[in-house]
């Protein structure tokens, strides 16, 4: 049996591992797919507290993989299929092939960004085309990018790399915005940003970077290319809460509902990083969320 057993292998999760394990509880990392989530597919971390030799997001998954495995944390590629006995003290999280007992459960499985799905985001992903600005936006100081989206995600986007680059292009599909109004004039006022409505993106191009992205105007049907160096996705995120669903309450986006211990509804059930709601998606917000999470079911247990 265990004390913790934390569903999702990234940054969140691993934290949380680490801080269970070296309080000397009995833990158990399940992960179906690699370790690390959303973090390996960053091309260099240059903004994680005290670490300043800019690793790959791989580099550094690896590195808290290792650390949790210093306090014998338990991991297995297994994925979570169901949990039973919520009103129990001990609880079963049940995958494909095992059962596991538990005394609480921490939901960390993260979340993933909506893509564009054109020709060019996949190939370029890491090496021009991003979809968080605040990771990546300063490796784009003087140059050129895009910013495609016009929620609040979007604006807040093209605003932060305007104190880096030399030009920002907003692309949005509509000729009104879903951003709050306070950040369309703050945009609009800013003279690095352009706007380009009524538009979508067709395609990403470029050698072995980002060079070009194509659209097409979606009432003139013309194409135009515009030179980037980058261009930064913001059109949503979606988390990864399916499990977590069936036994926790969510917010309207389908996020988990914490408070700031990262207690979800359930007693003995948690949730940290991406899953939840938070207002900042980041590999030392999610570190961070893992360490609360592992410290109340730590807490809970000892209780």
């Amino acid at each position: 049996m265990y004390d913790i057993i934390i569903i999702g292998g990234g940054a969140a999760g691993l934290s949380a591992a680490i801080y269970a394990g070296r309080s000397g509880m009995k833990t158990l990392v399940m992960e179906g797919t690699s370790y690390g989530g959303q973090m390996n597919y960053t091309y260099e971390v240059d903004n994680y507290p005290a670490v300043d030799d800019n690793p790959s997001g791989a580099e550094l998954s690896e590195r808290l993989k290792k650390h949790a495995e210093k306090f014998d944390v338990e991991f297995t590629t297994e994925t979570a299929k169901n949990i039973l006995g919520l009103n129990d003290r001990i609880k079963t999280v049940e995958t494909r092939k095992n059962r596991y007992l538990t005394k609480t459960v921490i939901f960390a499985t993260g979340a993933s960004a909506k893509k564009l799905g054109v020709e060019g985001e996949d190939r370029f992903y890491g090496v021009g085309v991003s979809y968080c600005a605040t990771c990546d936006g300063a490796f784009f100081k003087g140059q050129d990018v895009a910013v495609a989206g016009g929620g609040n995600t979007a604006f807040e986007d093209a605003l932060y790399l305007a104190r880096f680059a030399k030009s920002v292009t907003l692309i949005h599909r509509r000729d009104k915005f879903r951003a709050v109004p306070t950040l369309v004039e703050r945009a609009k006022e800013n003279k690095k940003i352009n706007f380009v409505l009524d538009s979508e993106v067709t395609k990403i191009d470029g050698d072995t970077t980002v060079n070009n992205i194509e659209i097409i105007n979606k009432k003139t049907r013309k194409k135009t290319n515009i030179p980037v160096s980058a261009i930064f996705i913001a059109v949503g995120i979606i988390p990864k809460s399916e499990l977590a669903g069936k036994y926790v309450e969510l917010d309207e986006n389908g996020f988990i509902k914490t408070n700031e211990k990262m207690e979800t509804n359930i007693t003995a059930l948690y949730a940290a990083g991406d899953v939840r709601n938070t207002p900042l998606r980041q590999i030392v917000t999610a570190a961070a969320d893992g360490a609360v999470a592992a410290t109340s079911a730590i807490n809970y247990i000892n209780g």
